[in-house]
């Protein structure tokens, strides 16, 4: 017998609705409404519930071979959020590209480095540049973190998508107007960051 139908036949056993079984559960309805439909397996946390709940035990709800595939899945989908987490932060910390001295500042023929609240010697245009690039990836950092709570996968490679580009292009602004420390720093960002959306 199927997981889906076992649990179908144990619910009915005890006279209960999927929705008293979703709140005796503390899953969705519509959870239950999946597992029986055979749709979908619950986590491996909710199956230890089942089977509390049931009085049995896991093997009996589901063979080896089942359970070993959701328990890979959880793996799977744990180390996605972790590297998800990591790629926001990541972004979020471009703060340093802020306040930390990458930039220089010639000061009687003598070259100082000085942070971006404090670089006046290159246009207002570029100065604007990074200003904003550093704020939308801070932004578009946070919006991923945020993310890591949802299960919505468009919505979470649009905006990895999003943040590579924009890396990709700070890049090459930065070589373009040859900030050497601050380019550095950005490519070694850009390298890990292409390194986790590979690893998932």
């Amino acid at each position: 017998m199927e997981f889906h139908e076992k649990l179908q036949e144990l619910r009915k056993s005890k006279g209960f609705t999927q929705e008293e079984l979703a709140e005796s559960l503390y899953v969705s309805r519509t959870a239950i409404s999946k597992w029986e439909s055979g749709r979908g397996y619950p986590s491996i946390d909710s199956l230890k519930e089942i089977s509390k709940f049931f009085g049995i035990t896991i093997d009996e709800l589901l063979s080896t071979e089942k359970l070993l595939s959701i328990a890979e899945r959880e793996n799977e989908e744990n180390l996605r959020n972790i590297c998800d987490m990591l790629f926001g932060l990541l972004d979020i910390s471009s703060f340093i590209l802020i306040v930390l001295p990458l930039y220089p500042n010639m000061v009687d023929e003598i070259i100082y480095s000085v942070n971006l609240l404090e670089y006046t010697q290159t246009t207002f245009l570029n100065r604007l540049v990074y200003w904003a690039m550093f704020i939308l990836l801070i932004v578009v950092g946070s919006i991923k973190v945020l993310l890591t709570k949802f299960t919505n996968e468009k919505c979470n490679r649009i905006v990895t998508a999003f943040s590579m580009v924009l890396s990709i292009l700070l890049v090459l602004f930065f070589a373009i107007t040859r900030e050497v420390y601050a380019l550095v720093v950005v490519f070694l960002l850009l390298v890990i960051k292409g390194i986790l959306v590979l690893r998932y």
